[in-house]
Order: structure tokens, then sequence, then C-alpha cells
């Protein structure tokens, strides 16, 4: 389903998409997505010409689309991606929505501060120790909002029923940390994203942001008991001490120094 990268750094003066031509295999078809952290470059592929990257910016990258990344003279630059297998994108797309990705889906960039604010959200939950059901409700929330370029319908909400009800109460209790979200579906009876709509009318967060809201709970304890920043931040996920400060403070709206004292 997924092949990740954490935060980089690169120094190349290319970065360029293209097959392994020593051994001659293919890479298998995946849609990738970048977010610029630090430094600038200039990203070829996309439509209207070469784009400048900046902090902030973020880009969508289909299946097969031909692309290239040149950091800007003498710098460096940071980012972060995340690597899909086109397969399993398009499976959860025609599931959603009842219709298939456009076969020549544009690479897209954004500058878009609240967009870029939701992938950081995301990957640091992905590289977080949160249960593997919130990581693929979180993923699949995010995708279907920002992956594509079209404008379709997704799946509303299920009716509630007494099964749907049994299986959001389990979720929010932890009971089915390790069961994958398609179980759950065929369980159910409803598709993937209809039963991360159905979560946020029963909690009123998104999963990732519900899992967010559990880690900021778990801060707040081990504040309380005098734990270090830095062992606080390590163990519950987050990129670094900073990135742990940051959104804590966004959350209760104190640093974590402020709350201990």
């Amino acid at each position: 389903m997924l092949a990740r990268c954490r935060p980089a750094l690169c120094r190349k003066p290319t970065c360029l998409q293209q097959p392994d031509l020593l051994s001659g295999a293919q890479p298998p078809p995946t849609y990738s997505i970048g977010a610029v952290d630090g430094g600038g470059s200039v990203f070829t592929g996309a439509p209207g010409g070469p784009v400048q990257l900046a902090p902030g910016s973020v880009v969508f990258v289909p299946a097969h689309r031909s692309h290239a990344c040149n950091p800007l003279p003498d710098q460096s630059w940071s980012y972060q991606m995340l690597h899909l297998d086109a397969g399993w994108l398009e499976q959860l797309w025609q599931e959603s929505t009842e219709f298939r990705l456009q076969a020549q889906e544009p690479i897209r960039v954004s500058h878009e501060p609240l967009l870029y604010a939701a992938y950081c959200d995301l990957n640091s939950l992905l590289f977080s120790a949160a249960p593997l059901l919130s990581k693929e409700a979180a993923l699949i929330d995010f995708l279907l909002h920002h992956g594509s370029a079209q404008s379709q319908p997704l799946a509303p909400a299920p009716p509630p029923s007494p099964i749907l009800q049994k299986t959001l109460d389990r979720w929010v209790e932890g009971q089915l940390a390790t069961i994958p979200l398609q179980e759950l579906a065929r369980e159910t009876g409803f598709s993937r994203y209809q039963l991360i709509r159905a979560f946020r009318r029963h909690t009123g967060l998104t999963p990732q942001r519900w899992q967010l809201n559990q880690r900021i709970n778990l801060a707040r304890n081990a504040l309380r008991q005098g734990d270090e920043l830095a062992d606080i931040a390590y163990r519950l996920g987050f990129a670094d001490q900073s990135h742990f400060q940051r959104v804590f403070k966004h959350y209760t709206g104190v640093t974590p120094g402020q709350y201990r004292s």
C-alpha cells in the first residue's frame, strides 16, 4: 500500500525520477506526494512549465509522470515524501466515488499553508506509534480530500445501525488497533471512507485529529509526571521536540513548559 520516506536533506544538483537504467528494472507505479520543509528548488513536469518550490510547497505526482527537482544554486533543501501504490489508490478511489481516476491525472503544485500543515500532521501520525487502523484511516481521509484534481462526490456517511455503533465504540476504545480498515468495511458492509465519515460523526473529529488529540492527552499526563520534553516527543512519535511543542501549543494554547508550571 505505502512506501514511506522520512524527511530528507538533498544536496544533489538534480533529483530526477527515472527507471533503474543499470539493472533494467522498472519500479512499481507509485503516486508520490512531496513537501518542501526548507530551502528551495525548481520543479519541472507540472502543467505550465517549471515551478519554483519554497518551504510549504506540496507536490502531487501521479504514477508514470516524468518530473525533476533542481535545488537552487549552492543551496541544500529538506523535504518529506510519501510513495503510494498506484493500484491501491485506484481501488480506493473507485470504492469511495464510483469513478476511475483520470488516465492523465495532472501533476499538481500547491502553496496553500493549510494543505502543507495537514500533510505534515499526516506524516507525523504515520511515523508515530499510533495504531495501524488510525494511520490507515488518516491516510485515506487525506487522500480523498486532497489527492486528486477531480471533483467527484464522496460516499456519504452510513445511517446509524447497531453493528456500526458497536464497531465505532470498539474503534474509539482501542480494541481494533491492529485490524485493517478493509476488514472492518467488510464486516459492516460499508466502504472504508464511509466508515471514516461515520467515525467523524461519532466523535466529532477525523481519525487523524482524534488520534492526535489522544497523543496530546498522553503528553499532558507525562508533563504532570515531570517527564523530559525530548522523551515525551520521542515516545509519542513527534518528529522532534520543537514539533511537539508547536503541536501542543496549537491544541492547548500554552507551551509544554507553561503547562507543567
